[in-house]
């Protein structure tokens, strides 16, 4: 199951409703925060989820709504919340971005190496448990440096109770090494192999989060199935041109690629205070009805085979 939190859903600057660009996802005792735009910290409080284990940022690009609140989370962790170490990653001209914020923090010199980690960004794999796999891919916006994250639960065969009653399979270590992919030596001598009780394999949840991008051509593959497919809504078909002179997309195109890669549900976001929600959802509901537009503050439950859970936190 994967848990993705919206702290700031505005693009470029603020309203009264949107803080700027940020959101968390939690997975088991995992936090990554995706982008930390200025008033980020507020928005965790407001949120009622704190600083623990606030440890690991990734970053979609560099541009200042996507980070300027990462000097005063990282100022606020080092003296109040004595977090260890706070990891982060983007592309190369974000983490130089980054570090020269730093330095204003800190003074010139004085970044802590042992508790701050700037790590350079590159497409692939940049965590993997016996659960689940986090990627790196790269998207066009403006610049280079630009990344999208996808969280994908491992596939899993699940176990049929029913076949290793039948096989005489006793309930506890016997079954748990099957599960594992291990064959085991019954008390009467046979042996029962992983294939005899173990059934199709079935994917795990799968959640993109994509941020700022100019194209969608590229992400067709890499979102296809998706449960889940968070992407920016800056701009509307009736400023088609301004959005491709600033990089971006258009609800439209947000649906369309949504519709032709057979994703479950669309959560837009990054939202110009230029449009009211309902003309975003009338541009893209059309094509792709599953759509929705995020609000701060709103949990998005992602879990395998069941319909997306949405969750107000804080006041």
């Amino acid at each position: 199951m994967f848990e993705l939190v919206f702290l700031g859903t505005a693009a470029s600057a603020p309203s009264a409703e949107r803080g700027l660009s940020s959101a968390l996802v939690l997975v088991r005792e995992h936090r990554f925060m995706i982008d930390c735009g200025e008033g980020t910290q507020r928005q965790i409080l407001r949120s009622g989820l704190g600083f623990r284990r606030l440890d690991k940022i990734l970053l979609t690009h560099g541009h200042l709504d996507h980070i300027l609140g990462l000097g005063g989370l990282a100022s606020t962790l080092g003296r109040w919340e004595a977090l260890e170490a706070l990891h982060i990653w983007g592309g190369e001209p974000a983490i130089q971005r980054v570090h020269a914020l730093m330095e204003v923090v800190f003074g010139p010199g004085n970044v802590p190496r042992a508790g701050i980690s700037l790590n350079r960004l590159e497409p692939g794999v940049l965590h993997e448990d016996a659960h689940f796999k986090l990627t790196a891919f790269p998207v066009i916006h403006r610049g280079p440096g630009c990344f999208g994250f996808l969280f994908q639960e491992h596939t899993r065969r699940p176990f049929d109770v029913a076949k290793a009653e039948a096989l005489g399979v006793p309930a506890g270590p016997v079954r748990r090494d099957l599960v594992a992919g291990k064959a085991v030596t019954l008390e009467d001598g046979r042996v029962i192999r992983p294939d005899d009780v173990l059934g199709p394999p079935v994917p795990g949840a799968k959640l993109c989060f994509v941020g700022d991008v100019a194209r969608t051509g590229p992400l067709h593959k890499i979102v296809r199935g998706a449960d889940l497919l968070a992407i920016e809504a800056t701009y509307l078909e009736e400023d088609r041109a301004m959005a491709r002179r600033h990089g971006h997309i258009t609800a439209q195109a947000a649906a369309r690629l949504a519709r032709n890669a057979g994703v479950k549900m669309l959560v837009l976001h990054h939202v110009s205070r230029r449009y009211r929600t309902q003309d975003i959802l009338a541009e893209a509901q059309p094509i792709f009805p599953n759509t929705v537009v995020a609000s701060d503050l709103e949990l998005y439950r992602v879990r395998k085979g069941r319909p997306v859970e949405v969750v107000r936190l804080g006041r």
